[in-house]
């Protein structure tokens, strides 16, 4: 019932008519491939995708889970197959500069689609989502050897990659991070320690996965300017590209959460993982620094994936309440409830209207200094509005919006997340205050 419609006229009317993209990618360096024609066929093809591909997955992943089995991680039945439909797309590619086998278009167009195929399939999103971070790292701060031995991979989606920062005793306080780099004297270092709630930690759609670890050389300083970063790959990379030994960067279990139970959030322990001075990305102790800025790129991909998650419960009700009736009349007659959805559907248009403006930002890196504060608002509100709306959709729907036969319960379970990761809203708060008093 009620099958799933990417809101293909909204999101428009947005780029076109709000932000006026058209005329943002022709002033845009580098973006002149991204006619209105082009992007307008993206926009259809990643929607066919995701209502035809991606959706119909949705609920059996979120039943199913992910399997964890003698240190191995499976995901659910189809999303091995769909992750190759992806990879032969070229979505992971689409942002990405060519000479590393990208396609070269706006930053913001991988966001937009981020929208469409979180709306779709949340959990299957986030395997080629936590590749943005890894890859935006690479690219802004590896050297030209890092990045030829990953990005072509990692870009082609063949490999997926990870941002392994917090650990067990620190959440959003990364000036705790014990996880050790040990100088072993040879150009290498023994990495030990222990990362937790690392999403798509392990899994089975790719022969390799890119850890982007934090850790602490011993002589370092005590807080965040003792932090450096380093590449972990699951598999050593060889010199011709091939994959070689198993590295000793192990998921040792994995999460039973709330929602996203189609993406597992591992545990990964790090046993002395041999890392050479040339995986280091940055200088020593910069790594928090880099980070951070890492992060700013990627909050607008959360404020993305809640305005879709928001946007998908509100069309599902919407049909619902056409359809169900009540003392002889469909409940969408009843102007209490017309209310409900009014409100819900100005909070869904403002936080699009707020992560398209950051997407914007992201395209234009941030010439004014802003993306800090749009990224951290367009995350902090579009996720409260995906909790709200969710939770309101629910109520909607009465009796059946509390049962797993219809999605809304789950949409909202899969919103929750959105307000904690990639820094408590609460952070977002401090980040957006922060840049406001200077």
């Amino acid at each position: 019932m009620l099958n799933f419609k990417v809101p293909l006229n909204d999101m428009r009317f947005v780029m076109n008519e709000v932000f006026d993209y058209p005329a943002h990618y022709r002033h845009l360096g580098g973006a002149e491939e991204a006619t209105p024609e082009l992007v307008d066929a993206i926009m259809q093809a990643a929607a066919t995708y995701s209502e035809e591909v991606l959706a119909p997955l949705y609920t059996r992943g979120d039943a199913e889970g992910c399997h964890f089995q003698a240190g191995q991680v499976s995901t659910p039945q189809g999303y091995v197959q769909a992750y190759r439909q992806f990879i032969e797309g070229g979505w992971q590619s689409l942002s990405y500069p060519p000479a590393y086998g990208g396609q070269g278009l706006p930053m913001s167009l991988n966001l937009i689609k981020s929208e469409m195929m979180g709306t779709a399939n949340w959990a299957f999103n986030m395997y080629p989502g936590l590749s943005i971070g890894c890859i935006n790292t690479i690219l802004q701060y590896g050297t030209e050897d890092i990045k030829k031995a990953y990005l072509p991979q990692l870009i082609s989606g063949a490999w997926t990659g990870t941002m392994c920062l917090t650990e067990p005793q620190c959440g959003s306080d990364l000036a705790q991070v014990k996880t050790q780099a040990q100088p072993l004297g040879d150009g290498r270092y023994a990495l030990t320690g222990t990362k937790i709630f690392i999403s798509s930690g392990d899994h089975d759609l790719t022969d390799n996965i890119v850890h982007i670890v934090l850790a602490r050389l011993p002589d370092a300083p005590r807080g965040t300017r003792g932090i450096s970063l380093f590449i972990v790959p699951k598999f050593m990379v060889n010199a011709d590209g091939s994959l070689g030994a198993r590295n000793d960067v192990h998921c040792v279990s994995i999460e039973h959460k709330l929602g996203i139970k189609g993406s597992p959030t591992g545990i990964i322990r790090l046993d002395e993982v041999r890392v050479p001075d040339a995986n280091r990305i940055g200088e020593v102790g910069e790594g928090f620094a880099i980070a951070m800025h890492t992060l700013d790129r990627s909050r607008p991909t959360i404020g993305a994936q809640a305005v879709g998650v928001a946007q998908g419960a509100l069309d599902y009700a919407i049909g619902y309440m056409k359809e169900r009736k009540t003392f002889g009349r469909p409940i969408a007659t009843n102007q209490g409830l017309q209310w409900m959805v009014a409100d819900a559907a100005m909070k869904v248009e403002a936080a699009r209207n707020l992560v398209y403006r950051a997407c914007a930002l992201v395209d234009e890196r941030d010439p004014h200094g802003d993306l800090g504060k749009i990224g951290a608002m367009a995350k902090a509100f579009a996720s409260d509005v995906a909790m709200q709306v969710t939770t309101d959709c629910v109520q909607l729907l009465g009796g059946y919006g509390y049962t797993e036969e219809f999605p809304v319960e789950r949409m909202m379970r899969d919103a929750k997340i959105t307000q904690i990761y990639e820094g408590t809203n609460q952070i977002q708060r401090m980040v957006i205050a922060k840049k406001l008093f200077g």
